[in-house]
């Protein structure tokens, strides 16, 4: 079932590339989308990390911003990192900017600091027994989210890894990482929706 699974990924800029990877690796087939026809045929849509208001930009300059609304109001699954996540939330702070509004959430950008954000750690997550590698990169912060969100996974006393419904949201870069348990959980979601299982 996961053989015919189409994953689009956003690739506009950042580590498109390595998302692909890791979603050719678990069986799906990776689309990459920068127009609107695209996202023919695709069941999730992953936004990777990168320069959130770069990506905003082109998906208004290409209509992707409309037709990612669309696929959303059809139930579409999203998974964001990074960049995606402050694209995903309802609101973005440090500094305010537009977003897609997909997930209950207050995030502020640069909220580590710049270059002290970038750091990996091992933390626990819901996904696994084991800890969690977690790759921050100059990574916002979840300040706040609404009761519909489950928590995943928590770092420093901020939720770090948060689904709601068939949204999934990471700070951190799953992607530079060699362990899947996030991106295998992503595809559960995309078949499964709310009935995903822990």
């Amino acid at each position: 079932m996961v053989a015919q699974m189409k994953i689009g990924i956003l690739a506009v800029q950042g580590d498109f590339d390595a998302h692909a990877a890791v979603i050719a690796r678990l069986g799906a087939e990776p689309v990459l989308v920068r127009v609107p026809a695209d996202l023919a045929g695709v069941e999730g849509i992953i936004l990777p990390g990168g320069e959130s208001t770069t990506q905003l930009h082109f998906l208004k300059e290409e209509g992707l911003k409309d037709a990612l609304e669309k696929f959303a109001a059809r139930g579409g699954a999203f998974f964001g990192t990074c960049a995606g996540a402050i694209l995903l939330a309802r609101e973005v702070r440090n500094p305010a900017q537009e977003s897609l509004g997909f997930a209950d959430l207050v995030v502020a950008r640069n909220a580590y600091g710049r270059q002290l954000s970038s750091h990996v750690r091992f933390g626990p997550c819901k996904l696994k027994a084991e800890p969690l590698e977690m790759v921050f990169i100059r990574a916002p912060i979840i300040e706040q989210q609404g009761s519909g969100v489950e928590v995943l996974a928590e770092a420093e006393g901020h939720p770090v890894l948060v689904r709601q419904g068939r949204v999934l949201v990471a700070t951190f870069h799953p992607e530079l990482t060699g362990d899947t348990t996030v991106h295998e959980y992503f595809l559960k979601l995309v078949r499964n929706g709310d009935r995903t299982a822990l």
